[in-house]
């Protein structure tokens, strides 16, 4: 099966930026779309960003503009650049195939103070 191991988090002031990664093994990569999701305290799970095997991304309306969504296929990563942090991105992040994936990783706490 796939498994994600998501790194990067951390406690960030409003305004400030961190790059998420999330190494991927058990699968193909190069001809695989991926995802970034998150999970609020008390919310669900939303998705945030995409990127297709061509490097084509997609992103939520809140975060657009903020957070850029990369790859790496000689190392299986993706990443997640996130600027101009807002308290409200507060949240576990997760990498993924689809919002409907059955397995996930841990995830990786990312806590934006005011």
């Amino acid at each position: 099966q796939v498994q994600f191991v998501e790194s990067g988090g951390g406690l960030v002031q409003a305004g400030g930026s961190l790059t998420l990664s999330c190494v991927v093994s058990g699968s193909t990569f190069s001809d695989r779309t991926f995802g970034w999701f998150r999970r609020a305290p008390g919310e669900q799970r939303e998705w945030v960003a995409s990127i297709n095997a061509g490097g084509r991304t997609y992103y939520e309306d809140s975060v657009e503009g903020r957070f850029t969504m990369s790859r790496d296929n000689a190392k299986s990563t993706v990443f997640l650049q996130m600027n101009s942090l807002k308290p409200e991105d507060t949240a576990v992040y997760y990498c993924n195939t689809e919002m409907s994936a059955v397995y996930w990783g841990q995830g990786t706490q990312v806590t934006v103070s005011d």
